[in-house]
């Protein structure tokens, strides 16, 4: 039978689709395959390739190979190809609500918060309870503030530890903070191939150490049988350095790859091969990330285990002579629906962890976990410039020093993971301040006394000029109290800030004599009148705080009046105004019995101190400013001395008010 060239067309397009379903089919099932393994680069590629081979009509077909292969993308940190395909999964209706939760996290973590909102309020109509989502909302308001108002933190890309492939977990391997391990899948790790997930070679452990200079050297794979052709991950060490533990995955082609728990023990600069650490009887978890409490007493470690809180957990185990004890869950404070990751120490207890499942800038966040006396968590977020939009995990301190290193994915748009130093700069708050006499001149024989809220309690002498200085604690308040023989004491409250970095403090202490009187600066009184005006309350109120810190004094409060008038008024108006200072002292709590009104008129002439003549040419010391010397003076200056003439003093009559009650 003859077949037209009309039909012969016709079968051969039916073969090629055919043909064509099969082979995206086929490779579909490798991509599965690949997938159920943890091979996501190699499923990666099928998954897109299949995508690629299916007809634009078949949208069910195209929704779910651009779900998967956005699916696989995100594991392996290749954000910008997993945001593509995610959008061609929403654009064709996949019907699984998590890709608006992934492609709002990934959007966070490329700062593209409008889009991040718009995502997550699809997805929590889905699921309203999603803390993880709830957070990250959340986070698309805190992390631009977090970056526009960085913390103290001091960050850089450290270019020596670095290469074109991942660096991550850094760990100081010795007490002297001279070596320093990390993980790499630089080109100098063992065996060839390339992982299927990650499509890079299999990571294994560095070392970078010091010279005798301190200066650090190009790392090098670390000595001894530690690393293989597997992936060793991160590692930590015992308080004496001399026993490892380290993440490795064993590979097998058959099976999914679980992250397990070694040991490695040290001998001069070499490390054995590992032996497994078996915690639990539990071959379908993962065990990873390995962290010793300074003690010794505790591993901590990463695991998917049943029991935990959702996600990997941060889990405690004990170490003892005979091996370890049983499993403990860090719980809720720590633990959240989402990842818990890297924990590490600082030498003072305190717990540093990766978490997504807490509030943070988006990806990875860095948190600090603290204990109180009642062995309750407090979590607090780093916040840039240690944290960004993307993953930040992995840090380790230089002993007690407030620096050293974490592990960052930020900027590297292949989402390699590199090594950032960091370190706070020291803050340097200081108090400076003088004991002077009142209206006179540095007192060298005075002193301060300090006393702080976190328990400081110290004496400084002052200098030759009557100065001292005393470096002082951000956080902390102080109460002050300058003191010399023949004065009143003389205190001041101090609250040092703790937002601040570097700052001074100036304090004065103008101490008040014993054996003479005592201006009372800038009182004054309305013309021809008893009455003070509402500037004065400024020195009256600090005069009676100064008698509130000297409860045995007595005084008598004098008021004085320049030569112009009659004696006999002026001596009435002077008492008045005595009289006006000492109620109003009585009205700020100060016991009457303590205040001495005097009104003195015009009989006695101011005498002329050193200060004044210093601040006056025309003067001279010792000199009184008499009716009869006033007017022998050009008028300007005979206003001047009638000024000093007017003034309101005080003079200490005793120091044992009540002494002996």
């Amino acid at each position: 039978m003859k077949v037209s060239s009309l039909q012969r067309l016709s079968l051969t397009l039916t073969l090629l689709l055919l043909l064509t379903g099969c082979g995206v089919e086929g490779i579909l099932r490798k991509a599965d395959q690949s997938f159920a393994l943890g091979e996501y680069n190699e499923a990666a590629a099928l998954y897109k390739k299949a995508y690629g081979k299916t007809e634009a009509k078949e949208k069910d077909k195209r929704a779910e190979r651009a779900f998967k292969t956005a699916e696989c993308y995100r594991r392996i940190n290749m954000n910008a190809k997993a945001m593509a395909s995610y959008r061609n999964a929403i654009r064709y209706h996949y019907p699984d609500s998590m890709m608006y939760k992934h492609m709002a996290d990934l959007q966070l973590e490329s700062g593209e918060y409008k889009g991040a909102i718009a995502n997550y309020d699809i997805y929590l109509t889905y699921n309203p309870t999603d803390t993880t989502a709830i957070n990250g909302r959340k986070a698309c308001s805190t992390a631009p503030g977090w970056k526009k108002n960085p913390t103290r933190y001091v960050v850089k890309k450290e270019t020596l530890f670095n290469s074109r492939r991942s660096e991550y977990s850094p760990m100081f391997g010795s007490e002297d903070g001279t070596q320093l391990f990390f993980t790499s899948t630089r080109d100098k790790a063992l065996g060839e191939e390339k992982s299927r997930i990650t499509g890079v070679k299999a990571p294994d452990i560095f070392v970078a150490v010091k010279d005798e200079n301190g200066k650090w050297q190009k790392p090098e794979p670390i000595e001894g049988e530690l690393n293989s052709e597997y992936e060793e991950g991160a590692c930590c060490f015992t308080p004496d350095y001399k026993t490892m533990y380290l993440t490795r995955c064993l590979i097998d082609s058959e099976a999914p790859r679980m992250a397990q728990i070694y040991m490695s023990t040290r001998t001069d600069a070499a490390w054995s091969a590992p032996t497994l650490c078996e915690l639990v009887k539990d071959t379908l978890s993962s065990f990873a990330h390995p962290a010793v409490s300074p003690d010794g007493r505790w591993l901590y470690f990463v695991s998917d285990m049943s029991g935990g809180m959702g996600g990997l957990d941060i889990w405690r185990i004990a170490i003892t002579s005979s091996g370890f004890g049983g499993v403990e869950n860090l719980g809720a404070t720590i633990n959240t629906q989402g990842d818990e990751m890297f924990p590490t120490f600082r030498s003072n207890g305190d717990l540093y962890f990766s978490s997504d499942g807490h509030q943070g800038m988006g990806g990875l966040d860095i948190y600090c976990a603290t204990l109180d006396t009642d062995n309750r968590w407090t979590v607090t977020n780093l916040q840039a410039p240690v944290n960004s939009p993307n993953d930040d995990f992995g840090m380790t301190f230089e002993g007690h020093y407030t620096r050293g290193y974490f592990s960052s994915n930020r900027g590297d748009a292949r989402g390699w993971d590199h090594i950032y130093s960091f370190y706070l700069p020291e803050t340097v708050h200081t108090l400076k301040g003088w004991v002077y006499e009142k209206d006179g001149y540095e007192l060298t024989e005075g002193a301060v006394y300090l006393i702080g809220n976190d328990g400081t309690n110290e004496k400084l002498s002052v200098k030759t000029d009557g100065s001292f200085s005393k470096r002082v604690t951000p956080g902390v308040s102080y109460v002050m109290l300058g003191t010399c023989k023949g004065y009143l004491n003389y205190k001041r409250e101090l609250t040092a800030d703790s937002t601040a970095d570097n700052r001074d403090y100036t304090v004065q202490f103008p101490l008040s004599s014993i054996t003479k009187p005592v201006l009372i600066e800038n009182i004054f009184y309305k013309f021809d009148s008893a009455e003070l005006t509402d500037s004065s309350t400024v020195a009256l109120d600090e005069l009676a705080n100064l008698l509130a810190d000297n409860p045995g004094t007595v005084i008598e409060l004098g008021a004085h009046c320049d030569y112009k008038g009659r004696d006999e008024y002026n001596e009435r108006l002077s008492q008045r105004r005595a009289e006006t200072v000492v109620n109003y002292l009585i009205s700020k709590g100060i016991d009457a019995e303590r205040l001495v009104p005097k009104g003195y008129g015009e009989k006695t002439p101011k005498t002329v101190t050193r200060r004044m003549a210093q601040r006056y040419t025309f003067m001279k010391e010792g000199t009184q400013l008499t009716e009869e010397y006033i007017l022998s003076l050009p008028e300007e200056q005979q206003e001047v001395c009638n000024a000093e003439n007017r003034r309101t003093e005080f003079r200490v009559l005793r120091t044992t008010y009540k002494l002996f009650n």
